[in-house]
């Protein structure tokens, strides 16, 4: 029996098991061009056909379409059921809260979510319409569920969507639950086999929208400024809505929005990546601001946990990096007064965010632990006061939020924006200010994409055997094997280097896309309080560490 008679037969029977028309017709149109000799239909369908969506810490993403390897409502049915499943290992009726973005059949899966979880005997509650990712973690603790299913692709290319799973704590799940839900998906035998309902879950009102931007608005303080012009963009995501209801009960001035992102639209049409980070998905924002003069310019992702912000320079409008946004965001906090607020607050920032915050910390006093990449470890830190990533992930309000949060951290930032203007400054000036207290921390990051994944493994593999002995003419002083757990840290995939000039670099593959990605820091002391030049050293320094790595990740 050939390869391709086994594909066939393969599709076909997933096919005949798909409840949906639409993925099951294209995986019937596939089958039959493949059969007919068409190279570029069998290619898809062998992918299509490569094995089951890995369900993991990120719970599901991927490409929509039919077949296993692709998002869809047998997929998805697959995963209710096998989290359902787990979760009657710790209570016979579990409770589950679903929340959906407005991509493409997001309401869908969050629906046959809760079909599954009510038909094996569990409680299912869905959210009334699209809403940001924060708000369903929020949900969680404050309807006190077992879980929590968010279906949402994030920052991903249109045509993706993800199914991003938390437990009862309001956590994003981590290793190893992700692995015994992962068991019991794999048990599944069919999509026929497992029991749906027609009815019997719950579709709330407005009133968990309404408790969270009741609670967001307690991370400003009492009586601040609240005088500040914001230009906002949801880049066609689902943020617009709650990031104005949030300003008003704050009692800003409402954002003005960019028109042609302000509404859900799943295609993106404005933009190529529907990322803050990425190149282009700013102009709009950036445009509007050079014509209406705000203040800042603030963006959130398409599901509204991450936060970006643009300010006005000498040279026009730019970006803060992630990590300029982390520590300014962190020093606010700081300035609160911690300590005296509770000796056991903690500040966490992961492993590839810059070491400003930590040097910050210990300069105020204040407890700080580095962790791995991601939130689900992030949040999960006990005495958690305040968190952040790089990639533009600020978790502000851990005590009603444990994972990051777009809105309340939009609202502090417009917070710190109006609070240093009735002082005639601004984000700039305190980026000075903490730069001259603690060094310049230049950080930089690249991603080298692939469309062969094993192309991610084949460098690591390299790297590991040939790890460098210096960068930018600079002594390696120290390699971590992040995979064997060097550092102190539980083991994941990365490298990461020490320079004896203090630089550090961080190899890994993206958790979330096809594309491995580096991280680099240079600290440089300011010496005389000579701010500028100091960041012009770190620049070159920084520059040419950059320049030596791009080489050495090459596939």
């Amino acid at each position: 029996m050939s390869d391709l008679e086994d594909l066939l037969r393969a599709a076909r029977a997933w096919a005949d098991d798909d409840p949906d028309p639409v993925t099951h017709a294209e995986l019937e149109r596939l089958a039959t061009a493949a059969q007919g000799g068409d190279t570029a239909a069998h290619a898809e369908l062998a992918d299509a056909m490569s094995g089951m969506l890995e369900f993991g810490t990120a719970g599901l993403r991927g490409r929509l379409g039919g077949g296993p390897h692709r998002m869809n409502r047998a997929v998805v049915i697959r995963a209710a059921a096998g989290l359902t499943a787990y979760l009657q290992t710790l209570d016979a009726e579990p409770f589950v809260v679903v929340g959906f973005d407005a991509r493409t059949n997001s309401d869908v899966f969050a629906h046959d979510t809760c079909a599954v979880v009510t038909g094996m005997g569990g409680r299912a509650v869905v959210l009334p319409h699209p809403l940001p990712t924060p708000v369903l973690a929020y949900a969680i603790r404050y309807l006190g569920a077992d879980a929590g299913v968010m279906v949402t692709a994030s920052h991903n290319p249109p045509e993706d969507n993800g199914y991003k799973v938390y437990v009862g704590d309001g956590s994003q799940i981590v290793p190893p639950v992700d692995g015994q839900i992962a068991e019991r998906i794999a048990a599944v035998g069919s999509v026929a086999s497992v029991p749906r309902a027609d009815d019997g879950w719950e579709t709330l009102g407005d009133e968990v929208l309404e408790a969270y931007l009741a609670d967001a608005v307690t991370v400003l303080a009492p009586g601040s400024p609240r005088d500040v012009t914001v230009v906002h963009t949801a880049l066609h995501g689902v943020g617009s809505e709650t990031v104005r209801r949030a300003f008003a009960a704050a009692g800003f001035p409402e954002p003005v929005p960019v028109p042609s992102q302000a509404e859900p639209d799943p295609m993106f049409p404005t933009v190529s990546f529907p990322n803050p980070e990425e190149p282009g998905a700013m102009d709009a924002a950036l445009e509007l601001a050079e014509q209406t003069g705000p203040d800042v310019v603030v963006a959130n992702d398409p599901d509204a946990d991450r936060c970006a912000v643009a300010v006005p320079g000498p040279g026009g409008w730019r970006m803060l990096r992630g990590d300029e946004v982390g520590v300014l965001l962190g020093s606010h906090v700081l300035s609160r007064g911690v300590v005296p607020d509770s000796a056991e607050a903690v500040f966490a920032s992961s492993i590839v965010s810059s070491r400003m915050l930590a040097a910050m910390c210990r300069a105020a006093g204040v407890r700080h632990e580095e962790t791995l990449t991601g939130f689900k470890w992030i949040g999960r830190v006990p005495g958690l006061r305040y968190g952040y990533e790089e990639a533009l992930g600020y978790c502000v309000d851990p005590a009603h939020v444990r994972d990051k949060d777009g809105v309340t951290a939009a609202l502090l930032v417009a917070e710190m924006v109006a609070t240093l203007a009735a002082e005639g400054r601004s984000l700039l000036d305190r980026l000075d200010d903490l730069a001259g207290e603690h060094g310049v921390h230049a950080t930089d990051s690249f991603a080298v994409r692939v469309e062969d994944l094993g192309l991610i493994g084949r460098v690591m593999d390299r790297l590991r055997a040939q790890p460098p002995a210096q960068v930018a003419g600079v002594a390696v002083e120290r390699v971590d094997d992040l995979a064997r757990g060097d550092g102190g840290l539980p083991p994941t995939e990365g490298l990461r280097w020490y320079l004896t000039d203090g630089s550090r670099v961080i190899v890994r593959p993206s958790g979330t896309e096809p594309k491995l990605k580096v991280y680099l820091e240079v600290v440089e002391p300011v010496a005389g309080g000579d701010l500028r030049s100091a960041r012009e050293r770190a620049a070159a320094r920084l520059a040419a560490v950059r320049t030596d790595l791009e080489a050495a990740t090459r596939p």
